[in-house]
């Protein structure tokens, strides 16, 4: 029987963090993935496997069978991808035999990634949340009262994304509104979207992540950071983050996640309304995030965390962390970042100050430089498959 190990599932960025995270404490890891990816090429990752699509019962059946070809036992699972979540926690039952999983049934899952069961519970919190409407008719309209521009998203943002190839979908006005409805009726059902009001941008209220590590819904160690430069710009993801502190969001989501009965690692994602400086509540990610790398150059490490509480091993849970520590990914920062100027977004004074103090890099390391250089020559394919 093989010592005690993790098994990363997808290997983009944070799958990349989480191997080295384990592999430099000497924890034996393994990374399947369904496609070609960074982490693979990492020298923390003993193998990798290409495994079916997750959202499917035979990626249960590939871990099962990987199991027990590869003779491992109790090696904790960590996906990095919505729809491995969801299966993990669907089919735990038939895993806990092999692995070890953060005790979350289907109906937590589902409450975190059904956005209208999510924002339901977060009123119930008394969480303010971005005025949100349901709709069954697509050219019935907002109410009266609603003010444009609006976002659509889907009530679960990964199969939205998958079926639209965006995050979200912006409406100017109604007709605009009625337009993208229309187009999304032909292809999914009308019923699975929502549709909220756009909370302004200032110039300053950055999307802000409090993220978690729990158990039955307490908080044992905590760590939150800000996007400052994302793609598309306002709906993207990370390019350019920084470990803040802020205290209003720390406040909103113990009760979030208590209600919530959450375990393990999340990221809880709010964006400030300058309109009454309200951080409202925007989505739960039950799982590490693309910059998870930060919180560990802050002093949270959380794929550590969790091999441990798993694995049920003594920790002391960081309780204090590094703020204004910066997070780049250069393949994606510098030519947005390049986009931005040339749109007067930004300026190239902003830019180059913003690159000050301390700063970790996404993918370049000093003692694993294989994964750099292969996501530079790999960029044309991640860029098709993620």
């Amino acid at each position: 029987m093989i010592e005690q190990g993790a098994i990363v599932i997808e290997g983009h960025i944070q799958g990349l963090s989480n191997t080295r995270s384990l592999g430099e404490k000497g924890i034996p890891v393994y990374v399947v993935d369904k496609n070609n990816c960074v982490a693979r090429y990492s020298r923390y990752c003993r193998k990798f496997f290409k495994c079916p699509d997750y959202n499917t019962h035979e990626f249960i059946e590939f871990l099962v069978s990987l199991a027990k070809r590869e003779n491992i036992k109790d090696w904790i699972l960590i996906p990095s991808n919505d729809h491995a979540v969801y299966s993990l926690a669907m089919y735990k039952s038939e895993l806990d035999q092999y692995y070890k999983i953060p005790d979350n049934g289907h109906m937590v899952i589902d409450n975190i990634y059904d956005k209208s069961k999510l924002l339901s519970i977060a009123e119930r919190c008394r969480l303010p949340i971005p005025e949100t409407y349901y709709i069954s008719d697509p050219q019935g309209g907002l109410p009266g009262n609603a003010h444009y521009p609006v976002i659509i998203k889907g009530r679960n943002g990964l199969t939205f994304y998958k079926t639209f190839g965006k995050k979200v979908l912006l409406a100017n006005d109604e007709t605009e509104l009625k337009k993208h409805l229309t187009l999304i009726k032909e292809k999914a059902d009308i019923s699975k979207v929502l549709v909220q009001e756009l909370i302004p941008f200032d110039g300053k209220n950055k999307t802000v992540s409090f993220t978690a590590f729990c158990e039955n819904g307490i908080i044992r160690s905590y760590w939150m950071g800000e996007k400052i430069r994302e793609h598309p710009f306002r709906f993207g993801t990370a390019t350019f983050a920084r470990s803040i502190y802020e205290k209003k969001c720390y406040e909103q989501s113990v009760p979030l996640l208590k209600e919530l009965k959450y375990n393990g690692i999340c990221e809880v994602e709010y964006l400030k309304d300058p309109r009454d400086d309200m951080f409202k509540l925007i989505e739960i990610n039950a799982r590490t995030w693309l910059w998870t790398g930060l919180a560990k150059a802050s002093g949270v490490d959380y794929a550590s965390i969790l091999f441990y509480n798993l694995t049920g091993r003594e920790q002391n849970y960081p309780s204090t962390y590094l703020t204004d520590i910066k997070w780049v990914n250069w393949f994606t920062d510098l030519p947005y970042s390049f986009i931005s100027i040339a749109k007067k977004l930004m300026t190239p004074g902003e830019y180059f100050n913003s690159l000050k103090g301390p700063r970790v890099d996404a993918i370049w390391s000093r003692d694993d430089k294989l994964p750099f250089f292969s996501y530079f020559f790999l960029l044309p394919l991640f860029r098709m498959t993620r």
